[in-house]
């Protein structure tokens, strides 16, 4: 007998369908990973399983008994870490432990919360507050307080989407470790397809609703315990991977932007702000395009209590106009410190950043900047938010002009039918596809993207990576983008620039990525040399894991 059964199961809330027709047997001691992105009811299955909410139809069964509430059976992790604050770790966990071990001794109950805590590793943070706690320590309290609890299951509901790719990957090790050792039953709800194809013996997709439905299941026969670097050479962990995305893509990222109407980009030029001296000009001479861009020993050192840090040490690169640079190390590296130097947003300690000729002194429009967060003005619409720029760079163009610019970049990005609607009611997609709007649409010198898609789950993410591909193709600017996913960075990127770890990072490595254009992640896979490529910076991020003096790549 399964220890959890959905069958024919549905949730609606109000008139909108949430889940329908979900039917899923889980054995015990299974790890099931379940693909699910936004709009997809995840949390909603994730609640139905725990019992924090009742189906409309159907019937959740736990060894054979249907759920009518919650209970200590079933540990629940959610990507919130729903800690209380004024409460240390060992407090948090003897909270839970408490309720469940009524009948226990006061020794007995000391006794289980030291044995979670030291098996999430934070025997020494026992006594510290969730404040002082980085957002990986927290979610390792949240795991251990819902393992304390001693439940038959665990539920775990993307409890690592918000951890930087570092401390992500060690948690999923964290998981799978406790996963062997306590035999518990364990669903997992994730976004990400590595995490999955990493940890599960099964993969489910959950397909995006209204009216969400399961996906096929893929078996995962991959023997444990699964280095992340050694599987990246293994054909099945390929063929699986492939076959996956490859069902993902077909039922989520065609989805479908609409294309626009068709409108035409007018032929206008920026406003020069700035530029070459009047005698440089005068002289004839053309700035080297195979120096369009320049580092020049750049470091960037911040004065501390104990003495100056210096973050970026010496960092010199050289980039050709209509380049693409892929930035990527570990967190603390300085890649966003880099990126913010050259959009002169901080100011270089030493050395210079160059741009067609011109030493970086102030921010200005002739770089256009993506962060993960768009910064939008919420009570704009996405055309007005845009037009701000557009404005500014443009002044010598008509209203009608000026119009045609944003409206052609806004449908570029698949914003033609949202283009007045405010920026507080759009999701976080497609701000982010007027974040990327805005920046083409200021025709930049530079464009500088930083973790654009970070905060957006995988399928997302994906679309939004070929929409920017598409449009950069098109206008074929300079760009730099700094990111933690290496697929992210192979797709995009003629060259990965591989960083050290921080402090006095610098360039480690670089790779040359001999990818034809125009790129697609499914023409990625495919390609004979992406998982060398893959290999390639997965091994360096690998020797640089442990911390900044890792053995030299």
């Amino acid at each position: 007998m399964p220890i959890l059964e959905l069958k024919g199961v549905a949730k609606d809330y109000g008139s909108t369908s949430v889940l329908r027709d979900i039917d899923l047997a889980i054995e015990e001691g299974e790890f099931i990973a379940i693909l699910g992105f936004s709009g997809s009811g995840k949390t909603t299955l994730v609640s139905l399983m725990a019992g924090l909410a009742m189906p409309n139809k159907g019937e959740v069964l736990l060894r054979g008994k249907k759920i009518e509430g919650p209970g200590a059976d079933r540990g629940v992790v959610f990507q919130s870490y729903s800690l209380m604050p004024w409460l240390t770790v060992e407090d948090n966990i003897a909270l839970a432990v408490d309720a469940t071990m009524t009948g226990a001794s006061g020794d007995e109950r000391r006794q289980r919360v030291q044995k979670y805590i030291g098996m999430v590793g934070l025997s020494h943070a026992a006594d510290r507050r969730p404040a002082e706690l980085s957002g990986g320590m927290r979610q390792r309290v949240a795991v251990a307080r819902a393992l304390a609890m001693d439940p038959d299951i665990l539920l775990l509901d993307e409890p690592l989407s918000a951890l930087d790719a570092l401390t992500r990957a060690k948690l999923q090790d964290e998981i799978e470790t406790i996963w062997g050792q306590e035999k518990k039953t364990v669903v997992l709800i994730t976004n990400d397809v590595d995490e999955a194809l990493l940890l599960a013996d099964r993969i489910i997709p959950l397909n995006p609703g209204p009216g969400a439905t399961l996906g096929p299941a893929f078996k995962v026969t991959l023997a444990r315990p699964r280095d992340r670097a050694a599987v990246n050479h293994d054909p099945a962990f390929k063929a699986l991977r492939g076959e996956i995305t490859d069902y993902l893509m077909a039922v989520g990222v065609e989805r479908g932007a609409e294309s626009g109407d068709g409108r035409l980009l007018p032929d206008l030029a920026p406003v020069s702000l700035g530029g070459p001296p009047k005698a440089y000009r005068e002289a004839g001479r053309v700035n080297n395009p195979d120096r369009y861009v320049e580092f020049s020993q750049i470091k960037k050192i911040y004065p501390t209590p104990k003495g100056p840090l210096t973050v970026v040490d010496g960092f010199d690169l050289k980039m050709h106009k209509g380049e693409f640079i892929s930035l990527i190390g570990h967190s603390g590296c300085g890649k966003s410190t880099v990126l913010t130097m050259t959009a002169g947003l901080t100011g270089v300690s030493e050395g210079g950043v160059i741009l067609d000729g011109r030493e970086v002194a102030e921010a200005g429009p002739d770089r256009a900047v993506v962060f993960q967060a768009p910064s939008l003005f919420p009570w704009l619409t996405a055309i007005q938010n845009v037009a701000l720029g557009v404005d500014r760079v443009y002044p010598h163009a008509s209203p009608a002009e000026r119009y045609d610019i944003v409206a052609y970049y806004l449908e570029r990005v698949g914003l033609g039918n949202a283009m007045d609607k405010k920026a507080s009611e759009l999701s976080n997609g497609m701000r982010q596809r007027v974040g990327i709007a805005r920046a083409f649409a200021l025709s930049p010198k530079l464009l500088l993207l930083d973790e654009p898609f970070g905060m957006l789950d995988s399928l997302t993410r994906w679309e939004l990576q070929e929409v920017l591909m598409e449009v950069w193709a098109r206008t074929q600017v300079t760009a730099i983008c700094v990111t933690h996913d290496v697929d992210e960075a192979i797709l995009m990127a003629d060259r990965v620039v591989m960083m050290t770890n921080g402090p006095n990072a610098r360039i480690g490595k670089i790779l040359k990525v001999d990818i034809p254009r125009p790129r697609t992640r499914r023409a990625l896979l495919e390609h004979p040399r992406y998982y060398e490529y893959r290999a390639e910076v997965l091994d360096f991020l690998d020797e640089y894991e442990t911390g900044a003096h890792a053995k030299a790549s």
